[in-house]
């Protein structure tokens, strides 16, 4: 049930066939894929890692980390991303939880993780860069490229991803050989892919988009990729014309329309655009379908699931919805008290299938609650189904904020904050921005002797959160507004400042 059996007889065949071209134009057959995997899996090995084990990566997007995303599949590892702007006090959990073997990381890094390291006694520490170089890849180049698929079984674990909560600490998000699988080969037929496909991918790969969906389409068709570290709207024009699919998040789409040069002579080739990660406004639905020619296909996921809902790929695209739930998932819209309510109205979103990750890395408790008692684990998210089965997310009943398709929970920057010398306390919240989608806003009371500068709490915030987390504006208040229990009431600032980055 190893995932990596499937794409490896897919690359087998017909080997010599290029498989991925860098925006820099090197070219990457599918054996020189699967050689590469095998030496780093052969290294792997060769340090003492055994099936189960955890390989913490916090690198910029490359080949080199990709190829050991499937060496990690390859022999039985289970592989860790970590998103490469993480600071100290954010990757110092996920190591002390994840207690991986061996950790991979940028060489600006290398004297954090040495520290972070040391409590924990993890002896394996090895560099990479953007550029694929490092103490990593010299120690790679020597190891044979034949090495053996281990054998897994379908709830053996293939990837451990964190996704903070709300409250609490993060939690880590079990996705087994099985999940990956099966929802891939559902994305592939689903959306039509074929060796045909050329993927323009400019998504990150510490991430389940990027990492999951996008290279898994291709990787399990024998289709192609042209490959950019990251996205700009130059290199879309540049390569678009050669693909036939392109995947991203709202804010891309945001991008390409504010580019003067983009338009209809760049998606002659192209058969499908994706967008998830955050909700796809319906004017960028209308404004991209007017400009390229094309609708945009939205679709749903989560990581502790992967993909639960999409538009056709042949037939209506409803803008403003996510579509109906995938083949082999059942989704379900329920009241407060689990029961089923009417089409058309709001409730808690539930799903189940084959998708859905098997719980939270040592929180057995966490992971009791997160599932009802019939198997349907309670996404966080509100929406409603319509006659036609297509699901609306209509919002998150946990105040989570979604910046430019990535995840940001208002407790990890309050918590922050709250630190700060000359900070009473303080509320953060999304607000509608047509860039990012949502932008990250704090409100902040503080201590009144004090004076406090707004630049300030962002600089100092820049240093211990992730350059998404940190708040774009902070606006000192008096007081946060409260319900009659004390509860800081988010909606009310959320109305208060939604006209802030109009």
């Amino acid at each position: 049930m190893n995932f990596f059996n499937s794409i490896e007889n897919i690359l087998n065949s017909n080997s010599k066939r290029e498989l991925i071209t860098t925006v820099d134009g090197s070219v990457y057959t599918r054996s020189d894929i699967l050689e590469k995997t095998g030496r780093v899996t052969n290294f792997l090995y060769s340090l003492g890692a055994k099936p189960g084990d955890r390989i913490s990566v916090q690198v910029h997007k490359s080949i080199e980390n990709m190829c050991i995303y499937l060496a990690c599949l390859k022999g039985g590892l289970v592989f860790h991303p970590l998103n490469p702007s993480y600071k100290e006090n954010e990757v110092e959990y996920f190591l002390g939880n994840a207690k991986p073997f061996v950790i991979i990381c940028d060489p600006l890094n290398l004297d954090m993780m040495r520290k972070l390291s040391e409590p924990i006694d993890i002896k394996h520490i090895y560099t990479l860069d953007s550029y694929g170089n490092g103490q990593f890849s010299d120690a790679v180049k020597s190891c044979s490229s034949s090495f053996n698929t281990v054998s897994r079984n379908k709830d053996d674990l293939a990837a451990l991803l964190y996704s903070s909560g709300t409250t609490g600490l993060p939690k880590g998000i079990m996705l087994t050989h099985s999940n990956l699988l099966t929802n891939a080969e559902c994305l592939v037929e689903y959306w039509g892919f074929s060796e045909k496909d050329r993927l323009l991918h400019v998504l990150p790969i510490f991430h389940v988009h990027g990492l999951f969906v996008a290279l898994s389409c291709i990787l399990l068709t024998g289709g192609t990729m042209r490959w950019a570290d990251k996205f700009t709207p130059n290199y879309v024009n540049q390569y678009l014309p050669e693909c036939t699919v392109m995947m991203g998040v709202p804010t891309y789409y945001t991008r390409l329309l504010s580019n003067a040069g983009f338009g209809k002579k760049h998606t002659q080739n192209i058969r499908l655009f994706t967008s998830g990660s955050a909700p796809l406004l319906v004017d960028t639905f209308n404004n991209f379908r007017d400009r390229s020619g094309f609708e945009i296909l939205e679709r749903y996921g989560m990581t502790e699931t992967g993909m639960n809902c999409s538009n056709p790929l042949v037939g209506v695209r409803k803008p403003g919805t996510v579509g109906p739930a995938l083949p082999g998932v059942t989704a379900r819209i329920v009241d407060d008290f689990g029961e089923i309510v009417n089409i058309g109205e709001v409730g808690d979103l539930q799903v189940k299938g084959d998708n859905v990750f098997i719980g939270y890395w040592e929180m057995p408790e966490k992971t009791k609650e997160d599932f009802t008692k019939d198997g349907f684990f309670n996404t966080g998210d509100q929406a409603i189904i319509d006659n036609d089965g297509y699901v609306s997310i209509v919002g998150r009943s946990k105040d989570m904020i979604i910046s430019g398709g990535l995840n940001v929970y208002p407790k990890e920057v309050e918590d922050v904050i709250d630190m700060l010398e000359g900070v009473k306390e303080s509320a953060v919240f999304g607000v509608n921005h047509s860039d990012f989608g949502e932008a990250v806003v704090a409100a902040v009371v503080k201590v009144k002797s004090y004076e406090l500068d707004v630049n300030s709490v962002i600089e100092q915030s820049k240093g211990k959160l992730a350059n998404f987390k940190v708040p774009k504006y902070v606006e000192l208040v008096k007081e946060l507004p409260r319900n009659t229990m004390g509860k800081v009431q988010k909606k009310q600032l959320r109305n208060k400042y939604k006209h802030l980055f109009d």
